[in-house]
């Protein structure tokens, strides 16, 4: 019985599982010296991540507890309305304790420059960042900028000033 039912809820969601996901042009450099470094690239077909590469000159060594800036060897041009997110990997994090610092990061549409990516290591060896591993990921998002109205009170909600462990 679970099976027949599953199997209807599938048929069910196919409409909305069928939808093709959005695409956009963005212009990426190879900043020099970095030729070698792939661009970011999505590792699956439906992954909202693309995976970045480290572009480091040399081996970078982080000891535990202790965070670095790691080159990327890639700038970007944004179109307007849209930011990059940089997180972290799952598979790091798990398995080695590395992790992104001001995750996620923003790159805005007018930032021209190299991304950098904030490397911490929360484990407890050191961690070996090596030229052209996959790093961190990247999502492209739209976003829009808030237009601020003062208002004398706000709407009421169920949760109203319910804060930290509230819900």
């Amino acid at each position: 019985m679970q099976q027949l039912q599953n199997v209807s809820l599938s048929k069910q969601c196919l409409p909305y599982c069928r939808r093709k996901m959005e695409k956009i042009k963005i212009c990426i450099q190879k900043l020099p010296g970095n030729e070698d470094i792939p661009l970011p690239q999505y590792m699956t077909a439906q992954a909202a991540g693309m995976d970045v590469f480290a572009a480091v000159t040399h081996e970078e060594i982080i000891l535990p507890g202790q965070r670095k800036k790691i080159a990327t060897g890639i700038a970007v041009a944004l179109p307007e309305g849209y930011e990059a997110q940089i997180r972290p990997r799952s598979g790091l994090a798990l398995k080695n304790g590395i992790t992104l610092l001001n995750s996620p990061g923003t790159i805005d549409a007018d930032y021209r420059g190299e991304i950098g990516l904030i490397v911490m290591n929360h484990g407890e060896e050191p961690f070996v960042v090596k030229r052209g591993m996959r790093l961190a990921q990247m999502v492209v998002q739209r976003v829009c900028q808030a237009d601020w109205v003062v208002a004398p009170e706000l709407n009421h909600t169920a949760r109203g000033e319910g804060g930290f462990g509230h819900t």
